[in-house]
């Protein structure tokens, strides 16, 4: 297992027509010598795809729809850790926001929650296998890969007629003065029935998990970017210290401390430069839909 992962992290913003439909779009090389692999865990977050020229992760999530390694790997919205090996990469990474996942998938969100799925072979995302072509290829000229697939996203699919509705609850989970499931309704003038089966089409969970998940993930975002200790970051809401880490195991299987002990080799280097370039460490906490 290799000591020190070094890698290379390049963002690039998606046009302003595209910009709501992804949460974050870059190309990541990991050099590190033949053979040797590192381990870290991605937070909770929504959904993903995964394009790779040379070695592929190798991923553990809680459902696997298909087996081995893929040049396309996809996930769905995850309200778990995702723990993964990976060895000399070249890989380029797009998240789709919950707007994107109903633009470009159109898919129940609900059925595809903490799985991981070959992109090539799962129907839910036909429209998108033409980026493997793209991306699945090393070439130096990165700018000239992401307008290339860039070009191909915009002959997909047309917004969605629910966009603005979409957006508007994406924007409101990401307040952090946000807690109540009512006050989530009332904000976005929906009922809570209305707002339930949104949320669960495409979100992936109900508005009470997502804001339980939100509020877990501010506290990871800091934590993975600032010093200090879990006192200095933990979310204002929590109740107590306890709460805290009951939330903490819920969704991430461990206590904090068992967290604190795990090295963050690539999700920690990668927060800290999103958030450097993006303003948020981790895309989850993006307000855009």
């Amino acid at each position: 297992m290799a000591s020190d992962c070094p890698i290379d992290v390049q963002f690039f913003a998606a046009p302003a027509d595209l910009a709501p439909c992804f949460t974050t779009t870059y190309h990541m090389t990991v050099d590190l010598p033949p053979g040797e692999r590192v381990v870290d865990m991605l937070l909770p977050e929504w959904a993903n795809m995964r394009f790779f020229s040379e070695t592929v992760a190798g991923p553990d999530m809680a459902a696997l729809r298909s087996a081995g390694a893929q040049r396309f790997q996809a996930t769905g919205p995850s309200a778990q850790p995702t723990r993964f090996e990976i060895g000399r990469s070249h890989m380029w990474g797009m998240g789709l926001s919950p707007l994107g996942w109903a633009r470009f998938v159109g898919a129940e969100a609900a059925d595809y929650v903490n799985v991981l799925f070959d992109g090539e072979t799962e129907e839910a995302f036909a429209g998108l296998t033409q980026l493997c072509e793209t991306l699945c290829c090393a070439d130096s000229d990165l700018d000239g890969q992401f307008e290339a697939a860039i070009a191909q996203l915009r002959e997909g699919a047309p917004l969605p007629k629910n966009a603005d509705r979409i957006i508007a609850v994406q924007e409101a989970m990401a307040d952090p003065y946000l807690t109540h499931i009512e006050d989530f309704a009332d904000r976005l003038a929906l009922s809570k029935r209305t707002l339930e089966r949104l949320c669960k089409r495409h979100f992936g969970f109900s508005p009470r998990v997502l804001l339980r998940r939100q509020r877990l993930v501010r506290t990871l975002g800091a934590f993975l970017t600032e010093s200090g200790s879990w006192t200095s970051v933990i979310d204002r809401h929590y109740h107590d210290q306890a709460h805290f880490v009951h939330e903490f195991k819920s969704f991430m299987g461990m206590s904090p401390s068992e967290y604190v002990a795990l090295r963050h080799p690539v999700l920690g280097a990668f927060a800290a430069e999103r958030r450097r370039v993006w303003g948020s460490p981790v895309q989850s906490l993006d307000r855009r839909g």
